[in-house]
C-alpha cells in the first residue's frame, strides 16, 4: 500500500463534545464549501470564493432536482443526464450532505472533532451527524459500522448521506466518510490533507470499500428512537460495559 494514500481512525478524543452549528450558518455556508470543490485532487484547495447560485429548471422541465444534486451536476460531480429518481435527494438527507460540504478545506487532525482544531475521518462524520440530523455517533469508524440502528447497505443502493467505510489500515473498517452521490465521497483522509471529495470507484478506493450504513434521517419516529438507542448505547460504553 502506498504511503501517500493510508488514511486512519483514532481513539477518541477526550475534550469537551463539538459546538452545534446554527442550520442558518450551515445553509449559509454550503454555497461557499461546493464552490471550493472544483477540480477536486489529493490536494484540497482551501482559498475563498464567492457563493454561488443555484441553477434554475427550464421552462417545463419536470420538478426540480434538490440542491446537493444541482450543485453536483453544475460543479461536473455528478450527469446532468441521471434519471431525476436517482438525483432526488430528501430534504433530511440533503440537509446532512449539505452540512458534510461547509468543512471542505478543513485539515485532517488526528482525534479532531471540530472545525477549529480539524477532524479525523470518524470525528468528521460524528460532527455532521450531530449537528444535521442531532444523530450523535460513536467516536470510532469500527464502532459507527457495527452500531445497532444503522441499516447495512449494498454498494448499489448507496444514496446521498450514508456512511461508507473503507479497509486503510488492515481493519475491515478502518476509515470513514459520506457518500454525495455518483459514486463520489466526502471524508477526512489523512495528516497533511483537508476534507475533500473523491471518487469510490478509483482503485485505491474501490478494492477497499468494505460496505455501507443507513441512518433513518427520512422518518422522524425512527430517528428519535435511534438516538435513544445511541444515547443508551454510548453511556455504556463510557462506563465500559461489555
Amino acid at each position: 500500500m502506498s504511503r501517500s494514500h493510508r488514511t486512519s481512525d483514532h481513539s477518541p478524543e477526550t475534550g469537551p463534545g463539538c459546538p452545534r452549528l446554527p442550520v442558518v450558518a450551515l445553509v449559509r455556508g454550503w454555497a461557499v464549501g461546493l464552490a471550493i470543490c472544483v477540480g477536486v485532487s489529493a490536494q484540497a484547495q482551501t482559498t475563498d470564493t464567492p457563493p454561488q447560485t443555484l441553477p434554475l429548471p427550464a421552462a417545463g422541465s419536470a420538478a426540480p432536482i434538490d440542491p446537493v444534486a444541482a450543485l453536483l451536476v453544475e460543479k461536473g460531480l455528478l450527469p446532468a443526464t441521471t434519471p431525476q429518481a436517482v438525483r432526488k435527494v430528501s430534504d433530511a438527507a440533503s440537509e446532512l450532505v449539505l452540512s458534510a460540504m461547509n468543512f471542505l478545506g478543513v485539515r485532517y487532525r488526528r482525534g479532531g472533532t471540530s472545525t477549529e482544531d480539524g477532524f479525523d475521518c470518524s470525528g468528521f462524520t460524528r460532527h455532521v451527524f450531530e449537528n444535521s440530523v442531532g444523530l450523535l455517533l460513536p467516536r470510532r469508524a469500527d464502532e459507527q459500522a457495527r452500531l445497532p440502528g444503522l441499516a447495512s447497505v449494498g454498494r448499489e443502493e448507496l444514496r446521498p448521506g450514508d456512511l461508507v467505510f473503507f479497509n486503510t489500515m488492515r481493519r475491515t473498517f478502518s476509515h470513514v466518510g459520506i457518500y454525495v452521490g455518483d459514486g463520489k465521497f466526502i471524508h477526512a483522509p489523512k495528516p497533511g490533507a483537508s476534507v475533500r471529495i473523491e471518487d469510490m470507484r478509483e482503485a485505491y478506493w474501490s478494492k477497499r470499500y468494505t460496505g455501507a450504513r443507513r441512518a433513518p434521517v427520512e422518518d422522524g419516529g425512527a430517528l428519535a428512537g435511534l438516538r435513544k438507542t445511541l444515547s443508551g448505547y454510548l453511556n455504556s460504553e463510557e462506563r465500559g460495559a461489555p
